[in-house]
């Protein structure tokens, strides 16, 4: 594969998002932006891999990104967020998420979807409703009300949300022997605040939120997601 199109190093769009691109290609399978939403060590890096080359199998092109991060800015409050040295408000982590997802947005998703390319997005506004809005209980209302202002009210297309319980994230998360961020050191209360906010938002949702078992195999999963896509993909 040439230059990848995944970003790494350097993811529900709240009910208010509304704005839609369907017309921005006149390619034969429209752009469209896909998000991929779970706690922790649900699988979302991987399942953004798998689709990303299922899709440019399909001549489809596709590029992934993660938030927060994806464009320079972004990576930037990355580090802040995630560096567990550390004390950030929770108003001001809730805003400084939205900060992030405005200039990505900006620079990058509304860019590659202008060109027809689709967009695979490791979290979007899903992660502050879930995290901030239930998580830190500042409220789903209001949470989405400052991810609609950064977003410029951009709405996915499709939400893949891989289910899994806490403690089953947590597990993962220590199989792959990295050192906890600021959030994963976070208690379990913390964690079911937000799968509980997740299963809110799909089911709030259905139509764009898309539940997938993050307990079967990866290739299964893939599966599942691509069968969740199959109308969008013509």
């Amino acid at each position: 594969m040439a230059a990848s199109p995944f970003v790494h190093g350097v993811p529900l769009p709240g009910r208010v998002l509304t704005r839609h691109r369907s017309a921005w290609s006149e390619h034969r399978v429209p752009a469209r932006l896909i998000t991929i939403e779970g706690i922790d060590g649900a699988g979302k890096t991987t399942l953004a891999a798998g689709l990303l080359e299922a899709l440019l199998g399909r001549g489809i092109e596709a590029v992934a990104l993660r938030e927060p991060g994806g464009v320079a800015l972004a990576e930037r409050i990355r580090s802040l967020v995630k560096d567990p040295e550390l004390e950030i408000a929770d108003r001001a982590e809730a805003l400084l998420y939205a900060a992030s997802r405005a200039q990505l947005v900006a620079e990058r998703v509304e860019p590659e979807l202008a060109a027809g390319r689709w967009v695979l997005l490791d979290r979007y506004v899903d992660s502050s409703l879930a995290y901030q809005g239930a998580g830190r209980a500042l409220g789903v209302d209001a949470v989405a009300a400052i991810n609609h202002f950064a977003t410029g009210g951009l709405a996915a297309d499709r939400t893949l949300l891989l289910a899994i319980e806490p403690a089953a994230g947590r597990a993962r998360r220590g199989v792959r022997g990295e050192d906890a961020d600021r959030l994963e050191r976070e208690a379990d209360e913390f964690f079911a605040r937000i799968a509980a906010g997740y299963r809110a938002l799909a089911a709030a949702e259905p139509g764009r939120v898309r539940v997938l078992d993050a307990a079967r195999t990866p290739d299964e999963v893939l599966e599942a997601a691509l069968a969740e896509l199959a109308d969008l993909l013509g």
